[in-house]
């Protein structure tokens, strides 16, 4: 036999045993996303760095092989390292996702308080449980490795994770632990802020903080983008004038109820979340602002309104220049 057979049949053997044999013989899940838009060499070696796959060479070779690269599909899987190159791949070919996952939907403007309320309403896990995460003390999201994400070192010492729950649609295992989700949400609030929208935050003299908190407020004070960009710059007027916010949605949030317009006892609470009181944005964000919220909080619309209310019925906004004018505008359409 030739020496040029030998090595055929040699690298035939080695290639053979990479695509057919498993990591181990012993059952070990192992949870797997691809993001859509990766390509099969972020996924090999993504496979790789989970354990599931020797060398991610033998996953490309097979994958170009079978001609079912183009065929693999973004989304979460349960894996397993008893597994083959050969059955991983025409499981992530074959969009095969996890059967053990579910949907949570969270919703712009919720608060910790309501996201937790709703995971275990939606038996997710307890509330209690995803609450002690989110606070600044050992063991919590703030250590934890798997929540670790580039804007945590900016949150102010004492502050929680309000604000920082992305809210969106997510797809996860049904037995998740508190802390996959809210690293799953806080990744992607990382990944929302892009690299520009930290360079004009920088810019402005402003950190994510701020620009977080600013959009919370956005977020329950005008339902439409355009309209938050005008109230953003309303408010960041105020506070350059060193003139209060006056935000009902901020007393609501201390108050922990749903008032439009509180009363003479509500805005004396002494309380830096009242801004009727306090000058100035409040210590943190009031609820998990979505994305068109913070891209105002960033990018105001500039305007020479200095004052605005809106109709709770109809959700339209009535902006004014002047008191005066704001005050015709009371008359004219609060409650109507």
């Amino acid at each position: 036999m030739s020496l040029a057979v030998l090595l055929t049949a040699a690298l035939y053997l080695i290639v053979w045993r990479g695509i057919n044999e498993p990591m181990q013989a012993a059952s070990a899940e192992v949870n797997f996303l691809i993001e859509p838009g990766q390509g099969v060499r972020t996924i090999g070696a993504n496979l790789a760095a989970a354990g599931l796959i020797r060398r991610p060479f033998y996953f490309y070779w097979y994958v170009a092989f079978k001609r079912i690269d183009k065929n693999l599909q973004a989304g979460e899987y349960l894996l397993n390292k008893n597994m083959s190159v050969r059955g991983l791949a025409k499981k992530l070919a074959g969009g095969n996702v996890a059967e053990k996952e579910k949907t949570i939907t969270i919703i712009e403007g919720w608060n910790i308080n309501e996201i937790a309320d709703y995971l275990e309403k939606n038996n997710v896990i307890k509330a209690k449980d995803f609450i002690a995460l989110t606070t600044p003390a050992p063991g919590t999201c703030f250590a934890l490795e798997s929540c670790q994400v580039s804007f945590l070192s900016e949150i102010p010492a004492g502050a929680t994770l309000e604000g920082y729950l992305f809210p969106d649609t997510y797809r996860i295992f049904k037995n998740s632990s508190a802390e996959d989700i809210i690293a799953k949400m806080l990744k992607n609030l990382d990944g929302k802020v892009t690299e520009k929208m930290r360079a004009d935050i920088k810019q402005q003299g402003r950190n994510l903080h701020g620009v977080i908190t600013m959009a919370s407020l956005l977020e329950k004070e005008a339902r439409a983008p355009a309209d938050m960009k005008v109230v953003s710059d309303i408010f960041w007027k105020r506070i350059s004038s060193g003139v209060a916010l006056q935000s009902d949605a901020t007393l609501s949030y201390i108050l922990n109820d749903k008032v439009a317009a509180h009363s003479a006892a509500d805005l004396a609470v002494d309380s830096p979340y009242n801004t009727y009181k306090y000058r100035g944005l409040p210590p943190g964000p009031i609820d998990s602002p979505g994305l068109n919220a913070i891209q105002a909080a960033i990018y105001p619309t500039p305007t020479d309104y200095f004052y605005f209310l809106h109709n709770l019925k109809t959700g339209k906004i009535y902006f004014a220049k002047t008191f005066a004018e704001h005050k015709k505008n009371k008359e004219l359409y609060l409650n109507n």
